[in-house]
């Protein structure tokens, strides 16, 4: 059994647990990398069959290619496909984009206020019709109590402290001093009553891992990861307005992989490109404290 093979086998053992330890379970994807291979692993977790909600949170500033994939996927994959997002902020232009607030104002609004919502049912929600392929609203309110997420310890730091079953209050927020040990692959998944729990199956993963995976298991993913002959590409997606490119002539995955080993991306720190990391002092805590994937 190689790395691969073992960082695999411990994601679906935590995909497995997760499913088995709580009732109401949803999966976030954002439609990177990195949620991508967990959809991945969620689908060899469960034979082909993805019996969790996926869960988009969608800032309306996505690179439409973006969503596009989304679509494509959900149906061409057979997935329960939900997705949320701040409408109020967004009709009365309460954005970054819209010059009313700061980046990290924005993405509070945006992405924790809209997480939080949408996961604890007081916010519309809308699902993927699978006869039509658009989207209505979800008549199911019910709350979420324990959502996966694609987070790696080694993106940033902030998320290098986390656990594998990590505990949030009702309001989503976060208590960095106060989280369970996990010790001898043992985790703890009995939690008081309105306890939000995050389950993080990547957690060990780094970057190259990721896109070793995606080789190894010829993963689809957007183009936006690759050079498509400008010199630019993306290394981390997320909003455009927040989202710069990187220099690259990496086309395909293998090239990606080469410049992770021993190229130009060797020290340099993964989300770079995106403006609200350094606008939160150069990293996501403060996000993140308030429900920030």
């Amino acid at each position: 059994m190689n790395h691969l093979d073992e960082l695999e086998s411990k994601s679906v053992h935590i995909l497995r647990e997760a499913y088995a330890a709580f009732k109401n379970l949803g999966m976030l994807w954002s439609i990177g990398k990195d949620s991508t291979v967990l959809l991945w692993l969620a689908r060899k977790a469960f034979f082909g069959h993805v019996p969790i909600p996926l869960i988009h949170i969608d800032t309306n500033f996505k690179i439409p290619e973006m969503i596009e994939y989304r679509d494509r996927l959900a149906l061409e994959w057979q997935l329960t496909m939900i997705y949320g997002q701040n409408e109020e902020a967004l009709r009365n232009k309460l954005t970054f984009p819209d010059g009313a607030v700061n980046r990290i104002q924005c993405c509070q609004s945006l992405k924790s206020e809209a997480l939080k919502n949408t996961l604890n049912g007081s916010w519309k929600r809308y699902r993927l019709n699978h006869q039509t392929g658009k989207y209505e609203t979800d008549i199911n309110t019910e709350p979420f109590t324990g959502v996966i997420v694609g987070v790696r310890a080694d993106e940033e730091g902030s998320r290098s402290k986390e656990r594998y079953f990590s505990a949030r209050d009702q309001g989503n927020n976060w208590d960095v001093g106060d989280q369970p040990p996990e010790f001898w692959n043992q985790y703890k998944t009995d939690f008081a009553p309105g306890t939000h729990v995050r389950i993080h199956p990547l957690l060990d993963w780094t970057e190259l891992n990721i896109w070793e995976y995606i080789k190894q298991e010829s993963i689809p993913t957007v183009s936006l990861y690759y050079d498509q002959g400008s010199g630019q590409r993306y290394r981390s997606l997320g909003c455009y307005p927040c989202t710069t490119a990187v220099e690259s002539t990496a086309k395909n995955v293998d090239d990606i992989i080469a410049e992770l080993v021993s190229g130009k991306f060797v020290n340099i720190a993964e989300r770079a490109g995106r403006a609200q990391d350094k606008d939160d002092g150069g990293g996501l805590e403060t996000l993140r404290r308030d429900g920030y994937m």
